[in-house]
């Protein structure tokens, strides 16, 4: 069983370690995107961070209110793609154990498929998404290791989107040229994911 401090810690952990790589997040953007995605993905984490330091009541209510913050900030694709995947946690969340939050992931992950229409190899935030929620869908065993091998799945994953033509966003007009450069979306979930594994 995993208590909403817990979560909430792993979350504050996820959102510094994203506040840690705006530069990296910046950099990346930079080449193909706006610049602007360290920016707003710094907004995204201080949103998520201010929510759960203000919130009351349960993981439920706390994962709401989390979401509920991301939605009202101005930034791109970005804000609602975080805003939606967030909300599908929230959405099956009750008291959460192992199986509720491999639960909580799929879920998920089904509400930002149906919303952004991307997948693995399309060179968005879904290469890393996709395979830290296979990951943890294929998971048994205790929520530390669950996060530690989700982390890996999405590190794993942003890092291989440097092989793909990018498919959508601005980038897209580049086509060949964005090869060799990973994409900032799945690089700032990745970046998430390896924050939620700090206990």
């Amino acid at each position: 069983m995993i208590t909403k401090e817990e979560l909430a810690a792993r979350f504050v952990h996820a959102s510094e370690n994203v506040i840690a790589a705006e530069d990296k997040l910046t950099e990346i953007d930079s080449q193909f995107g706006d610049a602007d995605h360290g920016l707003t993905m710094v907004k995204i984490a201080n949103a998520i961070k201010g929510a759960i330091d203000e919130s009351d009541g349960g993981i439920k209510e706390m994962l709401d209110d989390v979401a509920m913050a991301v939605m009202v900030l101005n930034g791109g694709s970005a804000v609602p793609l975080w805003n939606t995947w967030l909300d599908g946690l929230q959405e099956v969340a009750p008291e959460v154990d192992t199986e509720q939050l491999k639960a909580m992931f799929a879920h998920a992950l089904e509400e930002l498929a149906d919303m952004s229409g991307a997948e693995v190899g399309d060179k968005t935030m879904m290469d890393a998404v996709i395979p830290a929620s296979e990951a943890i869908a294929a998971y048994s065993g205790d929520e530390a290791g669950l996060f530690e091998i989700a982390a890996q799945a999405a590190e794993a994953g942003a890092e291989n989107s440097k092989n793909f033509v990018s498919k959508f966003g601005r980038a897209k007009s580049y086509g060949e040229k964005t090869i060799g450069t990973p994409d900032a979306g799945a690089v700032s979930m990745a970046c998430f994911f390896r924050g939620l594994a700090q206990a």
